[in-house]
C-alpha cells in the first residue's frame, strides 16, 4: 500500500520558512559557543578582572609581528598617552627585546599572554601551567619582573585557569569592549566598535601584525575618549582605585 503526503503551496512555503529559521537559530547557538567566553570567577575563589568602576584602560594582545607595534607606539607616544596595558607572548617578546624595551622605556605596563598562543580552556593543568613557567623565565631572561597580570592567550578560560593563574601570583584580565580590530573591518568600524566605551571599560585592542588598521583607527579612539573627559589608566591602576567586576562559574 502505498502513502502520499499531499501539501498545497501555502503549507510548502511554511514548512521551507521552519526549516530556514532552524537553521539560523542552530548556527546562531553555535557561534555563540564557539565565541570568547565571559569573564567568570570562582565562587569565593580568584576572579578574572573584565571591568572596573572608573576610568578607562587600553590593552593591546601582541602575538607575532614586528610591524605594527612601533606605529602604535608612535600614535601613543606622539598623543602624549602615559598609560596603557601590553600583553605580550613571551615568545614574541624573546624574538623583539628591541620592543620590549620600547614598551617598558614609555612607562607603559606589561602583562603576560602566556608563552605560546595556546587556548588554555583546551589543555591539561599541566600544560597551563608549563606556558606560564615558560613566559615568567623568558621575561626574567628580560629582566622584566613583577608581572601581575595574565591574559589567556586566546580569550577562552575556565574556572581551572583562574586557579592556576592566581597560585602562580596573577591576576587574570579579560575586557569588556572588544574592538574587533584583529579582523581588520575598516578604521570607522573599529572606532565604532569602542565608540561607547565608558568609565570603567577595559579596551581589548592588538598590535600584532594581524591587526592592519588599529595604528589608524588609534588617534579617532583616542580623540572620543578624551571628548568624553576619561582619564586613561593601567589594569593594575584601575584595579587598584576601584572594585572591580566577575561574573560567577558553576
Amino acid at each position: 500500500m502505498n502513502f502520499f503526503i499531499v501539501m498545497n503551496g501555502k503549507s510548502f512555503r511554511q514548512i521551507f520558512l521552519i526549516i530556514i529559521l532552524a537553521f539560523f537559530t542552530a548556527f546562531f547557538l553555535y557561534m555563540q559557543n564557539i565565541a570568547v567566553s565571559p569573564v567568570f570567577s570562582t565562587k569565593d575563589g580568584p576572579k578574572a578582572v573584565y571591568k572596573g568602576e572608573k576610568d578607562v584602560a587600553l590593552t593591546f594582545n601582541i602575538g607575532w609581528g614586528d610591524e605594527k607595534a612601533a606605529p602604535i607606539l608612535d600614535v601613543l607616544e606622539k598623543r602624549g598617552v602615559k598609560s596603557a596595558t601590553f600583553f605580550l607572548s613571551a615568545s614574541w617578546a624573546e624574538r623583539h627585546p628591541d620592543l620590549v624595551n620600547r614598551i617598558v622605556k614609555d612607562g607603559y605596563e606589561i602583562g603576560l599572554l602566556g608563552y605560546n598562543y595556546l587556548d588554555y580552556s583546551d589543555l591539561e593543568d599541566s600544560k597551563i601551567k608549563k606556558d606560564i613557567s615558560n613566559a615568567q623565565v623568558a621575561f626574567n631572561k628580560l629582566n622584566i619582573k613583577n608581572i601581575k597580570l595574565l591574559r589567556a592567550p586566546t580569550g577562552h578560560f575556565d574556572k581551572r585557569t583562574l586557579e592556576i593563574a592566581n597560585r602562580y601570583g596573577y591576576t587574570v584580565v579579560h575586557w569588556s569592549v572588544d574592538s574587533k580590530d584583529w579582523t581588520n573591518p575598516g578604521v570607522n568600524k573599529i572606532v565604532a566598535n569602542v565608540k561607547d566605551a565608558k568609565k570603567g571599560d577595559i579596551i581589548l585592542l592588538h598590535a600584532s601584525d594581524s591587526a592592519k588598521q588599529t595604528a589608524k583607527a588609534l588617534p579617532k579612539i583616542l580623540d572620543d575618549l578624551n571628548s568624553k573627559g576619561l582619564k586613561l589608566v593601567t589594569v593594575s591602576a584601575m584595579i587598584a582605585n576601584g572594585d572591580s567586576k566577575s561574573n560567577e562559574i558553576r
